[in-house]
């Protein structure tokens, strides 16, 4: 089981922008009040920039990523154990959906951060959520 490790607030910075959010590399991380496992990241350079990211743990349980040493490289990573996995949050027609295909990865000692796609996979890329109470 995926188990984060970063405080519940911190600061990222990615190794590359996040899709999307170019030419933006650094952002804070803070957990949502109310909704454990739900965190907003916001950038720190004035850009307006928010997504929504879940620990994966408390939503998708059996969300299981496999972790290549291609995907742990850039955060200065050796071993998934070493790594906190994130998944983004959006709204797909009104339900919220995750992002399951295309993870976000921080090590919890660095906040150094990258999002990777997760090449020959079967997760999807909007997965619909489910609230942890059922």
């Amino acid at each position: 089981m995926i188990t984060n490790t970063l405080s519940r607030a911190g600061r990222l910075v990615f190794t590359t922008p996040p899709p999307g959010l170019s030419p933006v590399v650094d952002f804070e991380l803070d957990e949502v009040e109310g909704a454990f496992g739900l965190y907003a990241m916001r950038d720190t350079v004035g850009a307006d920039l928010r997504l929504f990211l879940l620990d994966p743990a408390v939503f998708v349980p059996e969300y299981r990523p496999q972790l290549s040493d291609e995907h742990l490289a850039p955060i200065g990573a050796e071993d998934p154990e070493q790594v906190d996995v994130y998944v983004v949050a959006t709204l797909s027609d009104g339900a919220p959906v995750v992002n399951l295909l295309a993870p976000i990865l921080v090590h919890p000692e660095t906040h150094a951060a990258t999002q990777v796609i997760l090449d020959g996979a079967d997760w999807p890329l909007q997965a619909e959520l489910i609230s942890p109470e059922g």
